[in-house]
């Protein structure tokens, strides 16, 4: 019995070794691939709702590479939104800032385009960045002032491009801007929590369009 003993503390002592080699050497794997799929699970259940080992189990890697590759969950998760804003921001940005289109026409493609990006099924229904971060403990004050600037930036983004059009003369001169930027922001938020909820395409396409019918005239566009 003896010598069968000794081999198996061998053998455990030759695991215990290898297992202290190998900490601090994260397993080889694609870190886009991993962060994208850490930022689809963010984008469905929330910060809170994804633990850590929902993370390591999508992103297919090991707590240590975990540690090594992203730092935190916190971390992560700043890096997986900033992932999603370069993402949404593509086609987002694109529309708005179409120099080849007016003002109001803009807006108009734009909710189109939301309601085809809010329900593709190739990722979560919705918004990552309209739906995050609403409801915080006080622990979590900085992801709920974070996901606020996000969704600050985008409406402050409308309210440029409706500047543009005044300034262009495609928007009435005495718009409120601002104000016309936060309705149409919260049009599109709106869209995003009906989108979570099962509402299909053409449902939050006709939203977009009896949104666009609150679009103020300009002068030339009222007959006398």
């Amino acid at each position: 019995m003896t010598p069968k003993i000794n081999q198996r503390k061998k053998i455990e002592a030759k695991n215990t070794q290898d297992e202290r080699r190998g900490r601090g050497r994260p397993a080889v794997f694609d870190r886009a691939t991993a962060l994208q799929e850490a930022m689809k699970l963010f984008w469905e259940r929330g910060y809170e709702g994804t633990s850590f080992n929902d993370l390591i189990a999508a992103m297919g890697i090991s707590a240590s590479s975990f540690y090594n590759s992203f730092g935190s969950k916190e971390e992560l998760y700043c890096e997986a939104t900033h992932s999603f804003l370069e993402w949404s921001g593509q086609w987002f940005f694109a529309i708005l800032n179409d120099p080849s289109i007016d003002t109001r026409t803009a807006f108009a493609r734009l909710f189109e385009a939301t309601a085809e990006e809010f329900t593709r099924g190739d990722h979560p229904l919705g918004c990552m960045i309209s739906l995050a971060g609403t409801h915080c403990p006080p622990g979590m004050k900085n992801i709920r002032d974070m996901m606020a600037e996000h969704r600050a930036f985008s409406e402050s983004a409308m309210a440029a491009r409706i500047r543009k059009g005044v300034m262009d003369g495609d928007v009435a001169p005495d718009v409120d801007c601002e104000m016309l930027a936060a309705y149409y922001s919260a049009v599109a938020r709106g869209l995003a929590v009906q989108a979570r909820d099962g509402a299909a395409r053409e449902k939050l396409s006709e939203i977009g369009r009896l949104a666009m019918r609150a679009w103020p005239m300009a002068k030339s566009d009222v007959r006398e």
